[in-house]
């Protein structure tokens, strides 16, 4: 792994811990909150799991799997790698016809039973609101794209890899709101999309579950040496801090340098890690990215 300068060497750490938002990671059986899925019909359509695998290369007409968003200064990084999971999917399961972000907005602050917004929630409890309540669109900070885009702002807009996060003000939760208030042409009732399941993943069906149906949601646990990670493929070293559980975006795979890799999206923005994104070592199960895996089937 090549190490360098992801946020201002200021940034206290308590503001740092506040970013790692996936509750519910460890000590917690996986049957207490959804079904192990390790079979599927469609696997069988599969004549291979390739060595390489990049969803945005895959599914070229799908704008959101390279999308690196930014949580800003709330520990919503749960509602960050579901929603870019479920966008994605949607993408890939209409063909391209649904092709934009849905709301971590919406999210964050309306599943009650996902956990605490700002102060983080579980992936499988927002995969089961997906199936439960549906969710509508929304994009960006400051854009009026979708039904509710996030209303946080961005912690490393436009400061080479510098964001002091802390300069922003502690965010608190917002209140859950039944409306559009982004792009108001939309009808609220009417722009909601669903899953019809919600499942955690075997380590053997990740990759298969990532062919068929598009990226999924992946949680493990951060180290404070990861907060350096800029490039190649991080592992955990020794004598390093545990900080908290963290929820990401995982949209392929492949071997570099002999060494076998998954390839994920944060929600740090672009100027964190490699362009916002990071490889972990595949078959280990680093940090635990092999074991809380979840996803969800879209309904169309």
């Amino acid at each position: 792994m090549n190490a360098g300068e992801n946020f201002d060497p200021n940034t206290p750490k308590e503001v740092i811990i506040r970013l790692m938002g996936s509750i519910g990671f460890s000590n917690i059986s996986r049957s207490l909150h959804g079904p192990v899925k390790t079979s599927d019909p469609l696997y069988d359509g599969l004549t291979k799991i390739h060595k390489k695998f990049d969803a945005r290369k895959h599914w070229r007409h799908c704008k959101t799997m390279g999308a690196v968003r930014d949580q800003g200064n709330c520990g919503s990084c749960w509602a960050f790698g579901t929603t870019g999971a479920f966008a994605d999917r949607l993408c890939v399961a209409t063909n391209g016809k649904y092709n934009q972000l849905v709301s971590a907005e919406e999210l964050a602050f309306c599943c009650h039973s996902c956990g605490y917004g700002c102060e983080g929630g579980n992936p499988m409890q927002a995969w089961k609101y997906f199936e439960k309540h549906g969710l509508v669109s929304g994009g960006n900070y400051n854009t009026h794209e979708g039904c509710q885009p996030y209303r946080f702002p961005p912690c490393h807009h436009g400061q080479k890899g510098r964001g002091l996060c802390s300069n922003n003000k502690i965010e608190l939760n917002h209140h859950c709101h039944k409306k559009c208030y982004g792009n108001r042409t939309i009808d609220y009732n009417s722009d909601h999309v669903k899953t019809k399941n919600a499942y955690y993943l075997s380590h053997e069906s990740m990759q298969k579950d990532v062919q068929t149906y598009g990226p999924i949601e992946a949680s493990f646990m951060v180290y404070d040496d990861f907060l350096h990670y800029k490039s190649g493929i991080y592992h955990k070293t020794e004598d390093t801090e545990e900080i908290g559980g963290h929820s990401v975006k995982l949209i392929g795979w492949g071997v570099e340098n002999g060494v076998k890799y998954w390839l994920l999206v944060n929600s740090w923005g672009t100027e964190w890690g490699d362009h916002g994104l990071f490889k972990i070592r595949r078959g280990t199960n680093e940090c635990g990215i092999e074991e809380r895996a979840t996803a969800g089937v879209p309904l169309v």
